[in-house]
């Protein structure tokens, strides 16, 4: 079975961003093959990676609502995994899937629900499966992951940013998850280094930090130019310390 690793947190924190450096950083020294999943029906995982993305869960959905032209050959089960398949976007050295969202109003419950049967079918043929989930906690609410061998919360450097990563661990506890790790990443920190107050803030909440990332200039201006934020350069100070914590840390 794959190693899940399902990324989280509030909105703004630059989770999506960790998450393709994360993904990068794993195929570049051979960890492949890794499936990359965007849980986010506002997707945006396809850009920081620099892919294309032509078909999600949700626009598929969307064409075969209703079941008509199913052959006559085909039962309607085989023919709807055949169209649901053709979400998966195949890369070099990594595929991604994308839950996309459907038309007008309403809930995501039928998208979700398709993108854990996805996951569940594909993870066998892959080593890694990195998730980005939505902001907050939706997703690890409604069991869209079949499970998780590790949990990277990612907060901004502000107390807010920290207590929403507390409730999001405790949300871990209260689903039984059971991940072997559920680890803390500080991410956007000034000059590299955290308040005092934050890391108090953390300490106080029982969270395990695994690392800090500065902020980087260079992340700023690689959004700006429409770049994927994946292939910052070397030189990179949040790409550095980022692999850094990977290697370290998180022992991946």
């Amino acid at each position: 079975m794959a190693y899940t690793i399902a990324v989280a947190g509030k909105g703004g924190t630059g989770k999506t961003t960790l998450c393709g450096l994360l993904i990068s950083a794993l195929c570049r020294e051979g960890k492949g093959p890794v499936l990359a999943v965007d849980a986010d029906s506002n997707s945006n995982l396809n850009e920081v990676m620099g892919v294309a993305v032509e078909k999600t869960l949700g626009s598929v959905r969307e064409e075969i609502k209703g079941g008509d032209g199913i052959p006559a050959s085909s039962s309607r089960g085989d023919y709807l995994d055949a169209q649901f398949d053709r979400a998966l976007i195949e890369d070099d050295d990594f595929d991604m899937l994308v839950m996309g969202r459907t038309q007008g109003t309403g809930c995501y419950c039928f998208v979700n629900s398709l993108l854990k049967t996805r996951i569940a079918r594909f993870s066998g043929n892959y080593k890694y499966v990195v998730a980005d989930n939505e902001a907050g906690m939706e997703h690890l609410s409604r069991g869209v992951l079949p499970g998780a061998d590790m949990i990277l919360i990612v907060s901004d450097c502000s107390r807010r940013g920290i207590q929403a990563a507390a409730r999001i661990r405790d949300l871990v506890g209260e689903l039984d998850m059971r991940p072997s790790a559920v680890r803390l990443i500080i991410n956007r920190a000034p000059d590299g280094a955290p308040d005092a107050g934050v890391l108090a803030e953390a300490a106080a909440h029982g969270l395990d930090v695994a690392g800090v990332v500065p902020h980087d200039r260079l992340v700023y201006e690689f959004d700006c130019e429409g770049r994927p934020t994946a292939q910052l350069p070397e030189e990179s100070p949040a790409r550095q310390a980022f692999e850094r914590i990977m290697r370290g840390a998180l022992a991946l």
